[in-house]
């Protein structure tokens, strides 16, 4: 399918690009004028005096079947921006049905697959910890080439389109000269620092005119917008809505004409704090997308969401009012976000979750957990919490008195978050023993302000690829010990202040790629740069901010 990608800039016409690029594959040319993206390409037989890499990535991409290829000139779109997480472009290689079901398996599963795969090629790369992907600039080059301006017009003029729209401030709409837009991508102008006297959000009227896009499969828009209009319940053919950083209000009581919606993105809508009711009778509906950072409201779901058992995500919903019991019914759930839980309905909470036995993913964050440590709601009836056996990520965050035991069975875990726990024991004497643990996050976890080698034994966190440390209170790691983290390529220190003394043995650690301190102490800064810069002087990719 062609893709034509319009960037709006002041002073030139509405819908005239600069460049176009395009893909040649089994679905067409995919043009686009990303320029800002800072892509740099040719057509491909021009090319002369190629390198050995650059032959090589042509030739697997030449061979690659017709359905990975397709998923990789997509792939090449929606990344083309910034990298994406990858449960969203799984969502969205399916809205577009790139990715055909497979009799017996879960289709999110078979997508999943799809981006493995092209992950184990070497052709998505993975994002610091493993939860986004992009397309490397190798094979962006080989999906996304230069067309001229009559070219793209005649290969376009009968074939369904793609089209993604930098809004440039002035909250016109482009005019899709006629063509059959079947994905719309709109990125407004105070998400990609272009606001030149903008009003802050897309207008009704643009937003209308929007929504007389009739055979849209996929709306992601990604920023402001004054409302969602009515007129949204007339696309009947759309799979994909995505609205997320819109700060709506509420949503159109329309959406339930939407009975081909697999995925509704509301999430960094911090104005938005209920559901309608209608939403309910999307019976296609998959993935339930809402509230997601620390600081937004919970959303409010009305009764029946029990009924909606094609759910497979459900993530920010509020667990009170009796929702926590009707969850109980949506045992087929793989991912599931909760916030604001509390002693009034955790034990029913916990005890739904139980039923959930194909979860995957589960995040649970407490009343009021985000704070600090004088403030912190504890996470109520937490030794009575039974985690299902399949959980792979687990987000935690709220106060804790102890590390909970539970956690020590979890043998399938591969990502783990503690957020504002305040704990005083040492959480990693139980988590160093988890044997697939790839990815940790401590943040705000543990209030020592010296850990040693006791945090990893010899051998420990024999998985571990990733670990990222947030803390107010650290002042000191001492040592590290020989043999422990024998897969860590990537640590991370956030938000620490305090900190003053990286480890001995750090440099001991030949599997580390990547050090990121932000906020960094001026007295570290100077011994990393001095006396200690044998610390880290191996390791191939350093990035550091000073806090002063």
């Amino acid at each position: 399918m062609p893709y034509f990608n319009c960037t709006q800039e002041i002073g030139k016409p509405d819908l005239v690009p600069e460049e176009f690029h395009g893909s040649k594959s089994q679905a067409g040319v995919v043009p686009s004028t990303s320029t800002a993206a800072g892509i740099s390409s040719s057509r491909v037989a021009e090319n002369t005096g190629e390198s050995s890499s650059s032959k090589t990535c042509k030739s697997n991409y030449a061979k690659l079947p017709d359905y990975l290829r397709s998923c990789l000139d997509y792939s090449s779109i929606v990344t083309n921006r910034y990298p994406v997480e990858i449960g969203k472009l799984v969502r969205l290689l399916l809205a577009e049905g790139l990715v055909q079901d497979k009799p017996g398996d879960i289709m999110e599963d078979v997508a999943a697959n799809v981006v493995k795969e092209l992950i184990d090629l070497g052709m998505l790369q993975e994002v610091d910890d493993g939860t986004e992907v992009k397309v490397p600039a190798s094979y962006l080059q080989l999906s996304i080439l230069k067309l001229e301006k009559q070219d793209f017009v005649s290969k376009t003029a009968n074939s369904p389109v793609r089209l993604a729209i930098r809004d440039d401030g002035r909250d016109i709409f482009p005019n899709p000269e006629g063509r059959l837009v079947r994905s719309l991508f709109i990125i407004t102008a105070e998400r990609h620092h272009a606001s030149f006297g903008s009003t802050g959000c897309l207008s009704r009227a643009y937003m209308r005119n929007v929504c007389g896009m009739r055979f849209l499969l996929v709306l992601d828009l990604d920023g402001k917008i004054a409302c969602l209009p009515e007129e949204v319940g007339d696309l009947i053919h759309l799979r994909y809505l995505g609205l997320a950083n819109s700060d709506l209000d509420e949503l159109p009581r329309t959406l339930g004409n939407l009975q081909k919606l697999q995925t509704l993105d509301i999430t960094m809508c911090g104005n938005l704090s209920k559901l309608p009711t209608e939403v309910l009778h999307i019976q296609q509906l998959r993935h339930l997308l809402m509230s997601k950072s620390i600081d937004d409201c919970e959303i409010r779901v009305p009764e029946g969401i029990g009924k909606m058992v094609n759910l497979h995500t459900l993530s920010g919903i509020y667990g009170g009012d009796g929702i926590a019991r009707e969850l109980s019914a949506l045992t087929q759930i793989k991912d599931l976000g909760v916030k604001r839980v509390s002693e009034d309905h955790a034990s029913e909470l916990f005890a739904a979750i139980k039923k959930m036995e194909s979860l995957a993913s589960l995040s649970l964050e407490a009343e009021e957990c985000f704070f600090d440590e004088t403030n912190c709601a504890l996470f109520p009836a937490l030794d009575a919490f039974c985690p299902p056996p399949l959980l792979q990520e687990f987000y935690l965050q709220g106060g804790l008195i102890e590390i909970p035991m539970w956690l020590a069975s979890m043998e399938n875990l591969t990502r783990l978050t503690l957020s504002f726990s305040y704990l005083w024991e040492n959480p990693t004497s139980v988590l160093q023993l988890l044997p697939k643990l790839k990815h940790l996050s401590l943040w705000e976890a543990y209030r020592a302000k010296l850990i040693g080698k006791e945090f990893c034994n010899a051998g420990g966190f024999p998985a571990l690829e990733t670990l990222t440390i947030a803390s107010q209170f650290l002042l000191e790691w001492t040592e590290i010990a020989t043999g422990a983290f024998p897969s860590l390529r990537s640590l991370r220190f956030r938000c620490c202040l305090s900190l003053i003394f990286l480890p001995e043995g750090l440099q001991n650690i030949s599997t580390l790629q990547e050090l990121y301190l932000d906020s960094m102490h001026p007295d570290l800064a100077r011994r990393l740069k001095g006396e200690e810069n044998y610390k880290i002087k191996h390791i191939p990719k350093l990035k550091f901010c000073s806090a002063f």
